[in-house]
Parts: C-alpha cells; sequence; structure tokens
C-alpha cells in the first residue's frame, strides 16, 4: 500500500506537493472541479458556483498536472470528482444526455492517455449537504466535521442546482423514484467502465455521504453496503471499482462491523483507492475524528487491506484542523505521519 494526499484544486501547486512529499506522501489525489468558486456560510457547508462550471480537463491539462507532481517526486494517483454539470442530464434524463456520456468518456479516455490509473467520483443529487463544518468535536478542540441527521432541517434542491453547486437549467423533478435513479446511474456507470477497459482506467464510485436513504427530497443510491455491492455486481466491468470510503462505512453499519466489510471489498480486488478517515458514532448522528482517535482501530483496518492484498493508495479524508498559523497543514502532517507509521509496521 501507498499513502497519499488529496489535493483541492486551489491548492494544486509545486508547493503543496513538495508538502506531501516531505510529510511522507507518495503519491496525490488531485481534484480538479473548481472548489476554489465555493463558498461556506455559517458554518455548514453551503457550497455555490459563482461563475458556473469549467470545461473537462483537456489531455494537454492532465498531462501538465502529471509532470508537476511528478517534478516533486511523486505519483499521481487519480483525479477525483466530476462537477454535477457533467453529468446532470444523464441522471435527469436531459437533453444533454448523449453529450456528456460521450463528453465524459473522451474525458477517460484522455485520463489513461495521461496516464493517470483512476476517477474517483461520487453521483448523487444532493451531494455533502446536513453536515456542519468548523465544529470543536475533535480532540482538544480541534476544528472537525459533524452530522446530526435528528437535528437536521432539510430544504428540497431548488431549481438550478445540484451537489451544492449552480448548475443552470437543472431541476430535480419531484417525487422521482429510487429505482428511476438507479437505471440512469447504472448507465453512467458502464459507459464509464466500458471506456475505462479502453483506456486502462478504474472508476472509483464513492458512497453516500452523509449515508443516509433520503436528503434534501432525493433518494440516495449509495447509502448502504448492499447498495455498493449491488453496483459491482450489475456492472461487473474490471474497470468498475469503488472509492473505499472507511468514514464513510463505519457511518454505516459502526465500528464493530465495518472490518467485516471492509475484507469483504477489499477480497473482490476492486478499490480504487480508499478514502482513511476516522468517526465517532453513526448515522443518524456522528462526529469526525483524528485518524487515532475514533471509534475505528485504524491499524486493524490496515491489517485487513494487508491481508486481502490491496496494494492501492490511501489517502486522508477529513483533517481535523490544528490550533496553529496552519490548521489544515498541521491536520494532515500529523494524518500523514501516523499512518506512515503503522503502514512501515505491517
Amino acid at each position: 500500500m501507498r499513502l497519499g494526499m488529496n489535493v483541492l484544486q486551489p491548492m494544486l501547486s509545486c508547493e503543496t506537493f513538495r508538502f506531501a512529499r516531505q510529510a511522507g506522501a507518495e503519491a496525490i489525489v488531485a481534484r480538479l472541479v473548481d472548489f476554489d468558486r465555493l463558498e461556506r456560510r455559517n458554518a455548514r457547508f453551503d457550497a455555490r458556483h459563482a461563475a458556473g462550471p469549467r470545461p473537462l480537463p483537456t489531455l494537454a491539462e492532465l498531462e501538465a498536472l502529471r509532470a508537476d507532481v511528478e517534478a516533486e517526486g511523486l505519483a499521481l494517483a487519480g483525479i477525483e470528482n466530476l462537477d454535477p454539470a457533467w453529468w446532470c442530464d444523464v441522471l435527469l434524463d436531459g437533453p444533454r444526455r448523449g453529450e456528456q456520456l460521450a463528453a465524459l468518456r473522451t474525458f477517460v479516455r484522455d485520463l489513461g492517455a495521461a496516464g493517470i490509473p483512476v476517477l474517483g467520483y461520487n453521483v448523487s443529487l444532493a451531494g455533502i449537504w446536513g453536515q456542519t463544518w468548523g465544529v470543536p468535536a475533535a480532540r482538544g478542540g480541534a476544528l472537525t466535521g459533524s452530522f446530526d441527521g435528528d437535528a437536521l432541517v432539510e430544504a428540497p434542491v431548488p431549481p438550478g442546482e445540484l451537489w451544492n453547486m449552480v448548475v443552470p437549467g437543472a431541476r430535480v423533478p419531484a417525487g422521482v423514484e429510487r429505482e428511476v435513479l438507479w437505471a440512469r446511474l447504472r448507465e453512467l456507470v458502464a459507459e464509464l467502465s466500458a471506456a475505462g477497459e479502453d483506456a486502462g482506467v478504474v472508476l472509483a464510485l464513492h458512497p453516500d455521504d452523509p449515508p443516509v436513504p433520503e436528503l434534501r427530497g432525493t433518494p440516495r443510491l449509495l447509502h448502504r453496503c448492499a447498495d455498493l455491492q449491488r453496483m459491482l455486481d450489475e456492472v461487473p466491468s474490471p474497470a468498475n471499482g469503488m472509492l473505499l470510503c472507511q468514514g464513510t462505512l463505519t457511518e454505516m453499519v459502526g465500528a464493530a462491523a465495518v472490518y467485516d466489510e471492509l475484507a469483504r471489498f477489499a477480497a473482490q480486488g476492486r478499490i480504487g483507492y480508499v478514502h482513511l478517515r476516522n468517526v465517532k458514532g453513526r448515522v443518524p448522528r456522528y462526529d469526525e475524528t483524528f485518524v487515532d482517535d475514533g471509534d475505528v482501530d485504524v491499524r486493524r483496518a490496515l491489517r485487513v487491506y494487508a491481508d486481502a492484498g490491496f496494494t492501492g493508495v490511501l489517502v486522508p479524508d477529513h483533517v481535523p484542523s490544528m490550533a496553529c498559523e496552519a490548521p489544515w497543514h498541521a491536520g494532515m502532517a500529523f494524518t500523514l505521519g501516523y499512518l506512515r507509521a503503522l503502514l512501515e509496521e505491517l
């Protein structure tokens, strides 16, 4: 297994890559969606694109990014996230459905041509919503994320919005059925996986976070381990994999049961890469924590991956912010150092 770092679009720079290398990472997973245009209001993730989505990255942009990463002694292990404006008509059966599928197939082929082996993606209508960020709930009052489903006051997804982002023309129909959405998602997964097989790229689908049955009046398609397994079974392509988010699976089933789920998925050889996060609690109420301070014994979880033969990339996920001049960097450096030490023990 290799230790990696997940980098948001505005932080994709040689300085960040150098920090990752210094902190012990060997690989980068890069997010190319324009998160620099998102806003956080009232400590709640309430994101909006100010100027609309950027176009899909070109082959030249992907090759340049890989060159920058490799210049700092790291591997570009994957690209993460697809802007909802790139797939909205596929899930909503809109007029640009065919155009969007064709563009995404081209993007997957470009990833292969650029030598980038994995695309991590998360496709839902409500996205990550309802979590409160900047809560002093981690050890020593470090700032982190929390979810309290019992206290959640939900609002329907308004017209022109998906995944908490402005998507002009998007409109979620009232009462859309789960199985209808499932069939559309399965088509998207099948199309991308077919392109991935040709290009040598693994598609890694992320579960719904928070993992609740419905959110903002829309069905959640991947909020249970059984849903993740169903999608693997219904699209049996070797390019159809999962982005195994250990934190989200723990939120689904609780710490006592999560090791068996990790082992079951790892044994199938279909993990693109791992989001490694620890939490306290499970739905409907949980707090994100430092990696060494949650309900899951991370040492035991790493042994599960190793015993199953997983040799891919582990990236820290949602690290708490620490009390210093570089809150995120400190939290990330602590997490990388802790995980590096555990990996050296295996």
